[in-house]
């Protein structure tokens, strides 16, 4: 079987034949308890193909990867790969199939070699066995080259980046003989040019006949490599479209079951008094330096810049996790030294950090304690807990944040990405804040929790909270912002009211301030 001119190789197959599929699932349902993940599900990959798996968090795209690679059993349906229909699966037996699962953190060892940990995909187990490190390094090397990566076997994974770690786990892949490849969100914490590597590497292997399920929430990505897509909603398939004839309208409806043309429901409020003021503020650790800003009550203020140009930097300046040594910060209009996070939200700043995994949320911890972690002071008394004060205020943000979980007891880490957000979120605005500083607030999260952030901003906004959004995504800056400050070499390039700012304008300031100021 031959690929045509596209690289695909499904195409020239003859259609609805099992024997031609790298995979077929068919009416698959699967249950926990009493919630139905999944329902009559149908899905299926073709030799070459990139087959995009989209839907909101908790569509179930998850449980039907885990099936697909052996981690859940299904309770109803048939499961087939490369015509063979399968009874009883789990993760080695997947493996063995040439089925391979690279999540957004890939899953190497890292203070192993990054031939060592290619190796512990490909060699047979035994305790007695020789180790042929030349061996092991040569295969690692071409492997590495197979995908266009020049990384060193030799290096230790822990101080490669996450790109070159998912490259990495790519070749470790195609070494076991992967033959189907799930990507899930790959590409959720990567530059733009990372992005289009990994994307570049995707189109290689689709022209050696691996077949492709691709999880992302990007849905300008699914257009550049994407042959089909697949829409999951509330546990059911709804279509399964060619990506060419679907566009990002058609998507976001099949994905949410309702008409969005308003994700970013942008409202302009009556602009209150400047909160804060930076005046030449710099922070010689964190490289920020002579960056001039005002934020007014209501206002929603981006700070766009490519990745690296400071701008979680400036936002851990201004909270006080890296203090300011040079310049000055006004608060009401006057000068304010915040040395310290305490400091920050004594005056009424809060910060919603990036990575909320590991900053924003205690996954182990309930949405109760996880809502009220911040104003602990607030709700005690001579050291003693008001349990019942803090379990009423969760409640209320659950209510008010319409955060989707079976109680305020359940561990946060149970819950969705975008609900996890929302708790995170729920944190900060339990301090009462008149600044809320949002780092990537919708990063990984689908389109249907995003525009529920999105209203959340601008229902604070029109209640006087002024917003500092930090975002890598330019229809949200350019959508919900009515000022944008972009950041370059960790200082502000310039500024653009919400008329003239466009993403030609923004990516000017953003790749080369000195020259457009000269312009301007």
């Amino acid at each position: 079987m031959s690929a045509n001119t596209s690289g695909l190789y499904y195409l020239g197959a003859v259609k609805g034949s099992s024997l031609n599929t790298l995979l077929k699932l068919d009416n698959i349902s699967k249950s926990f308890a009493s919630v139905r993940a999944l329902q009559g599900v149908s899905f299926d990959l073709w030799p070459g193909e990139v087959h995009a798996l989209v839907g909101e968090n908790g569509a179930g795209k998850s449980t039907l990867i885990k099936i697909i690679s052996g981690a859940h059993q299904t309770d109803s349906g048939t499961l087939e790969i490369a015509g063979q229909t399968i009874t009883a699966n789990d993760p080695v037996f997947s493996r063995r199939l040439g089925i391979a699962v690279i999540y957004q953190r890939p899953a190497l060892l890292p203070d192993l070699t990054v031939a060592e940990n290619i190796a512990l995909r490909m060699e047979p187990p035994g305790a007695w066995r020789p180790v042929r490190w030349k061996l092991r390094k040569h295969r690692a090397r071409e492997l590495l080259s197979r995908i266009g990566a020049t990384i060193a076997p030799d290096a230790i994974v822990q101080t490669l980046s996450m790109p070159e770690q998912q490259l990495v786990e790519i070749a470790r892949a195609l070494g076991a003989d992967a033959r189907i490849l799930i990507l899930d969100e790959p590409t959720a914490s990567l530059s733009d040019r990372e992005v289009q590597r990994l994307l570049q590497v995707i189109r290689h292997l689709r022209t050696k006949g691996v077949g492709v399920i691709y999880i992302s929430h990007r849905l300008d990505e699914l257009h550049q490599v994407a042959d089909r897509v697949t829409i999951l909603r509330d546990g059911r398939s709804i279509a399964t479209r060619p990506m060419a004839e679907v566009n990002h309208v058609e998507l976001i409806r099949l994905m949410v079951g309702r008409e969005m043309t308003a994700i970013f429901p942008k409202q302009t409020v009556p602009l209150g008094d400047m909160l804060l003021g930076l005046r030449n503020l710099g922070c010689r650790r964190s490289g920020v330096h002579g960056v001039n800003l005002q934020i007014r009550a209501g206002e929603i203020v981006g700070l766009a810049g490519l990745i690296g140009a400071g701008r979680t930097e400036l936002a851990r300046t201004v909270f006080g996790l890296m203090p300011a040594d040079e310049g000055e910060s006004l608060w009401r209009g006057k000068p304010v030294a915040i040395s310290t996070p305490a400091r920050a939200i004594q005056l009424g700043i809060a910060y919603v950090p990036e990575d909320r995994r590991r900053h924003g949320i205690i996954p182990e911890m309930t949405v109760t304690a996880n809502t009220t972690l911040a104003m602990l002071e607030q709700i005690s008394s001579r050291g003693w807990m008001n349990f019942r004060r803090e379990r009423l205020l969760a409640n209320d943000y659950v209510r008010r944040l319409s955060i989707k979980t079976p109680s305020v007891d359940t561990p946060v880490g149970d819950l969705s990405g975008g609900n996890q957000q929302k708790v995170s979120i729920s944190r900060w605005l339990a301090t009462q804040p008149k600044l809320l500083i949002l780092d990537e607030p919708t990063q990984g999260i689908d389109v249907g929790a995003k525009a529920e952030i999105h209203r959340l901003m601008v229902e604070l906004a029109g209640r006087g909270m002024a917003i500092l959004l930090i975002s890598s995504e330019l229809p949200e800056i350019l959508g919900m912002c009515d000022r944008i400050a972009v950041m370059h070499a960790g200082t502000i390039a310039g500024t653009l009211d919400r008329a003239e700012a466009t993403q030609e304008n923004v990516m000017a300031l953003a790749l080369a301030h000195s020259e457009i100021a000269a312009a301007r």
